[in-house]
């Protein structure tokens, strides 16, 4: 399987084989939310790479891997697994993305767009609320063992995309581009209600300020725009919890329609 002989037989082999294994499975935790955050030390990544590909090598004995892995033969299938791995793991950061989009537009309507905070999944910054969001959505990707299925469709996707035949094509990139278009309706759906909020009590300030002049617009628009905000998000905090189950279920049925021939 490998130029490189140490001369281990069979175990040598089997070793190879995971090696080439871990190629999509690292590829797809690296550019999943929560499982590639910033903040999971390497060894752990790898870690969880290493064994999920032995269980893949026992659960699935039927996949074929190629017998150079240093051949071009070799190289174009791992070139074809990362290709898969990235693809499962996007599909799930972009759904990650859009509580992250709506918290902006949240932020900015309440005037707090200047409160970031380090993202431990992205290693960049986002707003306060962002990071709550990201929170609330991550506690409820692990409460419903979402994340256990996604983990079984990627280890699916070996029986759907055997190496060596890893091309995705132009349909499911299309269908890939194509959710992308749905996180940004998610995202507004998420942020409407308390932006309609905000936007009434942006047109109350208003009014106010042009029937009393002597009133302080920005002493009296700030604070009663955080205070609608936060009374916003309390009372809309159900309908959002279920956009955020509602969105988890759709990034599932997404990767599985990925895999799907």
């Amino acid at each position: 399987m490998n130029a490189i002989d140490f001369g281990l037989g069979a175990l040598e082999q089997d070793m190879w084989r995971v090696v080439f294994l871990m190629t999509r499975i690292g590829a797809a935790l690296l550019a999943a939310p929560f499982f590639g955050a910033t903040s999971v030390p390497m060894a752990v990544r790898v870690s969880i790479t290493g064994a999920l590909a032995i269980f893949v090598a026992t659960w699935m004995p039927e996949v074929q891997t190629p017998e150079a892995i240093l051949s071009l033969e070799g190289l174009l299938a791992i070139a074809g697994e990362v290709v898969i791995g990235l693809a499962l793991g996007f599909v799930l950061q972009l759904a990650f993305a859009a509580p992250t989009i709506a918290a902006e537009l949240i932020g900015g309507g309440m005037g707090m767009s200047m409160a970031v905070s380090q993202d431990a999944m992205g290693g960049g910054t986002t707003t306060s609320f962002g990071q709550y969001f990201v929170i609330v959505l991550t506690l409820i990707f692990l409460s419903t063992g979402a994340h256990l299925h996604w983990v079984a469709l990627v280890a699916e996707s070996y029986s759907a995309f055997p190496p060596g035949q890893t091309w995705l094509g132009a349909e499911r990139f299309a269908a890939i581009a194509g959710f992308a278009s749905f996180m940004f309706e998610t995202a507004i759906r998420i942020a409407l209600p308390v932006t309609l909020i905000l936007l009434l009590v942006q047109v109350i300030t208003g009014i106010l300020s042009r029937s009393a002049p002597s009133l302080n617009l920005f002493a009296l628009g700030l604070p009663a725009g955080v205070l609608a905000g936060m009374a916003a998000l309390i009372i809309s905090a159900p309908l959002i919890y279920d956009q955020f189950a509602g969105l988890v279920a759709d990034a599932l049925d997404q990767t599985e329609s990925v895999i799907v021939r």
